[in-house]
């Protein structure tokens, strides 16, 4: 099974919407910056779950 998951496109579509709503006044500019730093840790977190490489147990 293929997994292909793109977490940096995934990023920048949750940016592209966090920044419509700034730009057509449903945020303020705070409330922006609040929503990027928690795009920013999701994004992190993610990339740590996501950072590894694929083993078999040799037992099977």
């Amino acid at each position: 099974m293929t997994y292909n998951f793109d977490p940096d496109k995934w990023y920048d579509n949750e940016l592209y919407f966090i920044q419509s709503k700034l730009k057509t006044g449903k945020i303020t500019p705070d409330d922006y910056d609040e929503a990027v730093e928690i795009l920013d840790k999701k994004l992190e977190q993610m990339w740590e779950r996501l950072d590894g490489t694929y083993q078999i147990n040799s037992d099977t």
